[in-house]
């Protein structure tokens, strides 16, 4: 067993070309309970470019490794740690600014967050997987508690969240409204989505009304269109944002609906990756990659997320961006 890893730090805030550094870095050594993993593949996700940017410089010292997806193998355990044996393939979502992140060739991990991989899914699938999908079903199934029937209108359908949004809202039989811009209409109609709204060629707010209203808004974009969320509700209708915004929210619409309002921070746990492992089984469920980069790479990627150029002419793909650690 090699002592030590290769690893991308996160050596000062600002922009994503000058913040990382590749590193040699001891294997961390796993404690009671815990697991030490190989990481196979890990993902770049938004939290990831506010870390970067220093929008949590009170909660990251550093240098520090950054990133909170993994799929690997299981490669040692610790004491009392006898869920999962050597050579378990498995998946987890890393706490969030609680030790060392997962841009790394081994990470440590309590057992307790971590589920063994579905077989139908490759490593680079199930880490673009995990902290998304987790963030959904924490804000579909958790907190607004979508149920058979309900209208739900998924924010940014073409991206990371909004694509395992549509899935799962049909999965939980719901009947799902998303906005997307004209070309990626096909590709979120095809994820499952019944109604597709162009935001950026009109005002999505009267569209939605046409339809009768939505039973739950899920936000990933923040701004103006959370602002404006209550006002596509129907009575007792329900928001969820994955966005901290400090923008005032438009209140007195929310309370003219009965309207609950849910913002979230998403948290790890095995049992919210078995409920997405058995909608993968079931072929109700896929991970959509738009791209996959080395790990001396992860500055392209954040350029990528953040929606800029990289070599080629590269821009934003839809869906994920994976990381493949070891390859």
């Amino acid at each position: 067993m090699t002592t030590l890893m290769r690893a991308m730090e996160l050596v000062r805030f600002g922009d994503a070309d000058t913040a990382f550094a590749t590193r040699e870095l001891p294997v961390p050594t796993p404690g009671p309970g815990q697991l030490l993993v190989r990481v196979e593949a890990t993902s770049v996700n938004p939290l990831d470019l506010q870390t970067r940017r220093g929008d949590y410089r009170d909660q990251v010292a550093l240098p520090a490794v950054i990133g909170n997806d993994v799929s690997g193998v299981v490669v040692e355990s610790g004491p009392g740690a006898g869920d999962f044996q050597p050579g378990d393939e498995v998946w987890y979502l890393a706490p969030v600014f609680a030790g060392q992140g997962t841009y790394a060739e081994f990470h440590v991990v309590d057992q307790a967050l971590v589920a063994h991989k579905p077989s139908k899914l490759s490593h680079v699938e199930a880490a673009g997987l995990a902290l998304v999908g987790v963030t959904v079903w924490e804000a579909l199934v958790e907190r607004a508690g979508v149920r058979a029937g309900e209208r739900v209108l998924v924010h940014g359908g073409a991206g990371g969240v909004g694509s395992a949004a549509i899935q799962v809202a049909r999965a939980l039989g719901a009947e799902v409204v998303t906005t997307a811009r004209a070309r990626d209409h096909d590709f979120v109609t095809g994820l499952g989505a019944d109604t597709v709204i162009d935001f950026s060629a009109g005002d999505y707010v009267p569209q939605v009304r046409a339809l009768g209203g939505v039973d739950v808004v899920l936000d990933t974009v923040g701004g103006d269109t959370l602002a404006r969320s209550p006002e596509v509700l129907a009575d007792r209708g329900r928001v969820v944002s994955i966005v901290d915004t400090p923008e005032p929210q438009n209140l007195l619409a929310a309370w003219g609906v009965n309207a609950t309002y849910h913002f979230l921070f998403v948290s790890p746990g095995r049992a919210k990756l078995a409920a997405l492992g058995r909608l993968v089984d079931q072929g109700r469920l896929r991970p959509v990659i738009g791209e996959v980069l080395p790990l001396a790479d992860v500055a392209q990627a954040h350029t990528l997320l953040e929606g800029g150029s990289v070599g080629g002419g590269r821009r934003r793909p839809r869906g994920k961006i994976a990381v493949a650690v070891h390859q």
